[in-house]
């Protein structure tokens, strides 16, 4: 509400020029707040506002921008070099490479080579690490010191260096090497005489994280034991950077939208609907969906197999759409859970059976209860039909939540996201084998 009350003042100021009067109106602000603004400004607006910022606050707004509004702003700073400069060596690390990685390669090695060499090296270091892996998350901005040093040098030295750093709440304790010895909370050494050297209190029990681990980790590892921060080391274990909480929460909301798309069966991760392209939309969401009518044809192609099972009863035809989409939304209650519990660590491939006999009794309960709300429901329409119907119930339902369960654990075994294990997907297959099920039942049953 506040920026759409300041939004004509700060309009008013950029077509007056009184950049003095828009920095001090922006100065206070939160670089949320600012990176949401210049969002909304027009695509030259945009460029002067940011311009305008200080570069200190300019580095902290640029990393909350999206990425098309990053590449947008880089494009329109490209012919004022010295600007474009400052900014991306002022950005953390870890941030840098998040926009860098972005880009196609001849972009990104031009970026590159406006760094400092120090910053150049690390952002080569971190770029080198493979795709969504804790090695491109973490950042190099941390404060480092050694067991032997008295309290007063230690603390001497987080005063010196610790502005520059992600976070001071945990500071690190190397050996000569460089290897990670121990993590120490920032209170630990306040409260500590000034003479006793930093070995006096450690205990060197820590937590690390492996560069080469996927992100995956990362969100695991924080989940579990509440961090604001984990160092990263190498299979050596000498220390490389550290993971903050806020990047962990980015890459975790990132792998949400994912696994939700994915369970909708998108092909891909669409981060903005409102800003995507028509087309572009139309492709990530047309290959699924085509598949999956490919796949319903196998229903048509059931349904007349049975066809003389029909003619002699026609109103068995009523109950089949109530029927196929029970096992469907069964299957994917199961899988939404499946695919939840995977994803955070609470469930692992050793629990499928476990699960698995706790899923047939629950399934059992809930395809019999819904049995009985058909018939007592429906069951005036075709009454000689009602036990088909009761007993087909149970078994869609049983066999839709053992399929929902199962498959997110399949996909797992195979090294595919268990999200894939999608909803339509899902649905697709209880659609074909209650229909099935169904008629094969009713055949039997009826003795046609």
């Amino acid at each position: 509400m506040l920026k759409q009350l300041l939004k004509p003042e700060i309009e008013e100021l950029l077509r007056d020029q009184d950049f003095r009067g828009l920095r001090e109106a922006v100065e206070e602000w939160d670089p949320s707040e600012v990176a949401a603004f210049i969002e909304d400004l027009s695509d030259n607006d945009d460029v002067i506002f940011f311009r305008v910022l200080p570069r200190d606050q300019a580095a902290d707004v640029f990393v909350h921008l999206p990425q098309h509004k990053q590449e947008a702003l880089v494009d329109a700073l490209a012919n004022n070099q010295d600007r474009l400069t400052q900014i991306l060596n002022k950005v953390a690390p870890d941030e840098r490479t998040a926009f860098l990685e972005e880009l196609p390669g001849e972009v990104a090695q031009r970026f590159l080579d406006m760094l400092d060499p120090k910053e150049r090296e690390t952002a080569v270091k971190l770029l080198g690490y493979p795709d969504e892996s804790i090695g491109r998350l973490m950042t190099t901005d941390y404060v480092a010191i050694q067991s032997e040093w008295t309290i007063e040098h230690a603390l001497a030295h987080i005063r010196n260096f610790g502005k520059n750093s992600e976070t001071i709440n945990v500071i690190y304790v190397v050996d000569d090497h460089s290897r990670l010895v121990d993590d120490l909370q920032i209170r630990e050494l306040i409260i500590t005489e000034p003479e006793k050297t930093v070995r006096t209190i450690m205990d060197e029990r820590f937590l690390a994280l492996n560069a080469m681990d996927d992100q995956e980790t990362a969100i695991q590892m924080f989940r579990q034991y509440d961090r604001v921060a984990l160092p990263v080391v190498d299979s050596k274990g000498i220390l490389l950077g550290i993971v903050t909480v806020d990047d962990v929460l980015d890459v975790a909301d990132e792998e949400a939208t994912e696994d939700f798309q994915k369970f909708g069966s998108m092909q891909d991760t669409v981060l903005n609907p409102l800003k995507a392209g028509i087309i572009f939309l139309f492709r990530k969401r047309i290959g699924w969906l085509f598949a999956l009518v490919l796949v319903n044809v196998i229903s048509g192609a059931v349904i007349a197999n049975f066809e003389n099972t029909i003619e002699q009863m026609v109103s068995l035809v009523f109950f089949l759409p109530l029927l196929i989409d029970s096992g469907g939304n069964a299957g994917s209650q199961s899988a939404t859970l499946m695919v939840r519990a995977l994803a955070t660590g609470k469930v692992q491939m050793k629990d499928w059976l476990k699960l698995i006999g706790k899923e047939v009794f629950i399934a059992v309960l809930l395809g019999t209860t819904m049995a009985v709300g058909v018939a007592a429901i429906a069951g005036f329409r075709a009454p000689q039909v009602l036990p088909v119907v009761a007993a087909t119930m149970v078994l869609i339902v049983v066999w839709g939540s053992i399929a929902g369960l199962s498959l997110p654990f399949i996909f797992t075994r195979m090294g595919v996201d268990p999200a894939a294990a999608s909803a339509p997907l899902i649905t697709t297959i209880c659609d074909i084998s209650g229909v099935l099920l169904y008629f094969t039942v009713a055949t039997w049953y009826l003795g046609i």
